[in-house]
């Protein structure tokens, strides 16, 4: 019966998970709740003595909340992920530097030919032959063996490369899902403050707005704070889509220069 391997990404992703959920709440635990409550007592005494008293915007207190906590595990996770990824997009362009067919200009390379260049590719580590760049090598070298038909080849490495594209391009989906998530979980935070606030409307009509105002910062407080994470993420994916499709392109050129311009069929 065959093994069944767990990829690499899957495990690396679950760990980033579980290391994200305990070193933000240990912070949590430690630093930020500690400190926000120090502050609300603080900005509780003062205005007591000072009816004038302006409350001033506490950090610890803008996100002290579970909704902020939970936004931040998820951008730590989404950063652990994106930076695995552009380690792996970074590997995959250092071979773009490699002369990994060494061709003299003016050079030819017959179908007769190819299995001795393959053999080159095929000479890297397995990590490196399951890179793009490798695989897409040994595809035109072999269907150029196959069918001796040059624009055959470079309509299969085409179709290669556009499957490579949509495959890192589908790859991005948890990430996208983790910037949507978020903002999502600020609007919890602003329901969950609304909905405290209005609990405690009787005391406000009292003249005790103390509750009321401190749930409506839980309100708005969660929601800024997801925003402005969510807002930094999207940035940071779309630089790693241009990446990605940097790296795609990039590929392409380096087939069509170093491989099917030196082909000649007959």
């Amino acid at each position: 019966m065959k093994k069944k391997n767990i990829p690499v990404e899957f495990v690396f992703q679950l760990f980033a998970l579980i290391i994200a959920i305990i070193v933000v709440h240990a912070f949590y635990v430690s630093i930020v709740r500690p400190n926000a409550a120090e502050a609300i007592a603080a900005q509780a005494i003062e205005r007591e003595a000072n009816p004038d008293y302006v409350t001033e915007r506490s950090t610890w207190v803008l996100i002290k909340d579970m909704e902020q906590e939970a936004c931040f595990v998820l951008m730590f996770w989404a950063l652990a992920i994106m930076g695995y990824k552009t380690k792996t997009i970074l590997d995959e362009r250092a071979l773009l530097d490699v002369d990994l067919i060494p061709i003299a200009e003016g050079m030819r390379i017959l179908p007769e030919d190819t299995r001795e260049f393959a053999r080159q590719v095929q000479a890297l580590p397995d990590a490196g032959q399951k890179m793009l760049l490798p695989r897409a090598l040994l595809n035109a070298l072999r269907r150029f063996s196959t069918t001796r038909n040059i624009q055959d080849v470079a309509t299969s490495s085409n179709t290669i490369l556009e499957s490579e594209a949509d495959r890192l391009e589908s790859e991005l989906s948890m990430i996208r899902y983790i910037s949507w998530a978020i903002p999502s979980i600020g609007f919890i935070g602003t329901v969950r403050g609304i909905g405290e606030a209005l609990a405690q409307a009787d005391k406000a009509v009292k003249g005790d707005i103390t509750g009321v105002t401190q749930s409506l910062g839980v309100a708005f407080n969660s929601t800024f704070i997801a925003l402005l994470i969510s807002i930094f993420l999207m940035f940071l994916v779309y630089q790693l889509q241009l990446l990605q499709e940097r790296l795609v392109f990039d590929s392409q050129i380096y087939i069509d220069d170093k491989l099917i311009r030196h082909m000649k069929s007959d």
